[in-house]
């Protein structure tokens, strides 16, 4: 038990001198943790994997939850047929929610719902006016 209260003397020494010096000091333990699985009220991004076409569905409900989606397709990315039943689901899901689709990379798709649209023009150098 002596290891406990030197631990915690030591931490109201620490406290004091940050007092002393004006700094500002936030106790980390005292906030309150937030909770990560549920989205604060907006849309949230979300990262999956398409193991086949069969998990699209489930996938979709996100979007139409307002949710934006980034999509590895590698594990499909080797069989054609079932990667092009699944980009073509997906882009029927687009059309019913007036939402987005693009290729961000050889093996991701970002699905947006209404209200985001996704630039495909890739920009060249950005201006030091924009910045």
């Amino acid at each position: 038990m002596g290891l406990f209260r030197r631990k915690a003397a030591e931490e109201e020494d620490d406290q004091a001198n940050y007092a002393q010096f004006g700094r500002a000091y936030i106790d980390l333990g005292i906030l309150k943790k937030r909770d990560f699985t549920e989205s604060a009220g907006g849309p949230s991004i979300r990262f999956a994997d398409i193991d086949g076409y069969r998990e699209i569905p489930a996938l979709s409900n996100y979007v139409y939850d307002g949710n934006i989606l980034v999509l590895d397709f590698t594990p499909i990315a080797n069989d054609d047929l079932e990667l092009k039943r699944a980009i073509n689901e997906l882009k029927r899901v687009v059309e019913d929610v007036q939402g987005d689709i693009a290729g961000i990379s050889q093996n991701l798709l970002l699905v947006t719902p209404k209200g985001f649209t996704i630039d495909k023009k890739k920009m060249k150098k950005v201006q030091k006016s924009e910045r």
